[in-house]
């Protein structure tokens, strides 16, 4: 994340940032970077090397939110042949799917309310229960009602400027973009959804992907939330927001970070999509809480 003047370009397979001082990361190293100051200045091969690599990259607007984002152009060697499995997956298949993230999701939500000790976690957890093919009673709604009351009170209104919505939208759209370039990685056309299906957005998979992820922001938001509830977003708390990247969550290959479980859950969607596993069996994440990933050396 730069949030100072900085000149960016592209120095011996590393992205070297020169302020006060010149640093270089390699970009191997490197999956998303975030340019918050108007006067961050870059070379053309910032921007081809961030495609190459498979890199995110993130351009906020003046209210230091997320406007933008580069994302590599469709590298996979198979897109055409994804994007025909994109097109015929049958509906009640695409129901099947929409069924187990929205579960994962509520299971997600009440395992944040227990975490925070909030009410109405085992409410949730009955919800998640219930849930049928395609969520035909559309318990999701039903449970984000509980769950925000019972998170952020009842006064709390998603479409008031604050720090806690601020926190929230920004945290949303680092995890969306994040997942956008695994889906791009993997030969997936973004805008082709499972349940969201909006011809103005080019992100509706993203926004089916990024379901069960979104309680961990929730749960840092509600953590963090600062005393003043009109206070906006300050360097750090984007900071510690893009962060939430390198936060464990429990999948069906152990804990690992959010990073490496978005690639996991892309590429079981993946198997889905290829037929090879059941639409009822996708690897997706379980909420554990806001530890940070520790690497074994």
């Amino acid at each position: 994340m730069i949030s100072r003047p900085a000149r960016l370009y592209i120095d011996r397979s590393s992205l070297a940032v020169v302020q006060e001082q010149k640093v270089r990361v390699p970009l191997e190293d490197i999956s998303v970077i975030v340019l918050d100051h108007v006067e961050i200045t870059l070379t053309h091969s910032v921007l081809s090397a961030c495609a190459e690599h498979g890199i995110v990259l993130y351009s906020l607007g003046p209210n230091h939110h997320p406007n933008g984002i580069h994302l590599p152009f469709l590298q996979h060697s198979r897109t055409t042949r994804r994007l025909r499995q994109q097109q015929s997956l049958s509906r009640p298949t695409l129901k099947r799917l929409w069924a187990c993230i929205v579960r994962r999701k509520i299971e997600n939500q009440a395992a944040c309310l227990r975490l925070t000790k909030c009410e109405s976690s085992e409410y949730l957890d009955s919800l998640a229960r219930r849930i049928r093919t395609g969520d035909p009673n559309n318990l999701e709604s039903h449970a984000a009602l509980t769950y925000f009351n019972s998170l952020f009170g009842r006064k709390f209104n998603r479409t008031k400027k604050n720090w806690k919505n601020g926190a929230l939208n920004y945290g949303y759209a680092i995890m969306r973009g994040t997942i956008a370039r695994f889906l791009v990685a993997y030969g997936f056309h973004p805008c082709i959804g499972i349940f969201h299906d909006n011809e103005r957005n080019a992100f509706n998979l993203a926004d089916d992907i990024i379901e069960p992820f979104r309680p961990l922001v929730d749960m840092f938001v509600f953590i963090h939330s600062p005393s003043d509830p009109i206070q906006g977003l300050m360097t750090n708390d984007k900071a510690q927001l893009v962060s939430l990247l390198n936060v464990d969550m429990q999948m069906p290959q152990g804990c690992m970070s959010v990073l490496s479980s978005i690639e996991w859950v892309i590429q079981s969607l993946t198997r889905v999509y290829e037929k090879s596993i059941d639409p009822k069996q996708p690897a997706l994440p379980k909420l554990i809480g806001l530890n940070a990933h520790k690497r074994e050396i």
